[in-house]
């Protein structure tokens, strides 16, 4: 590969960590090409780019962008490496999980989600239970909308219960 090659495949990756808040790394070595297929397309339809480059490609995409910020992650940099961008930090770990119900691979390597990095396989599951920001504001607003129904709710049901007994009171005799 010559040099102006690696130039533009760095920068595509550049681009992309630019674009994309989430990234994980996976090892999809002994996948069968029909493997692989399956897995891009199943990429494709969640809204995960995956991409596959030479490890020292990587690395110098992540350098370009930030040094500091990606330098633990280059640890997992070893092996074959295919890299999955997302926009929701969950999504490419629930992929996965998905994925390996089937088979074992692709293994997790490491995972930089909004400026937070998690290393090893063992961090799959968690990773793929996070919740996206837009989970967490249906959440919050669920919690905020919550005492209100509750008080209105008491105020209707007790509005009726008021009337009736006002009811009563004034048709009974004195």
């Amino acid at each position: 590969m010559k040099r102006e090659e690696k130039d533009v495949i760095i920068g595509e990756i550049a681009e992309l960590l630019d674009k994309y808040p989430n990234v994980y790394i996976t090892d999809t070595s002994s996948l069968t090409v029909s493997r692989t297929n399956d897995l891009r397309r199943l990429c494709f339809n969640k809204g995960v780019k995956m991409l596959v480059a030479k490890n020292t490609l990587i690395r110098k995409a992540m350098e370009r962008k930030n040094a500091d910020g990606y330098r633990d992650i280059f640890q997992s940099l070893k092996g074959t490496s295919a890299l999955m961008f997302s926009e929701t930090g969950n999504a490419p770990g629930r992929l996965i999980k998905d994925f390996r119900k089937a088979s074992d691979k692709p293994v997790l390597k490491g995972a930089w989600v909004e400026t937070a990095i998690f290393l090893g396989d063992n961090q799959l599951d968690m990773l793929a239970s996070l919740k996206s920001k837009n989970e967490l504001i249906g959440d919050i607003i669920a919690l905020l909308q919550s005492p209100a129904k509750n008080v209105i709710s008491a105020l209707s049901g007790g509005g009726g219960k008021l009337a009736g007994i006002i009811k009563t009171l004034s048709e009974r005799p004195n």
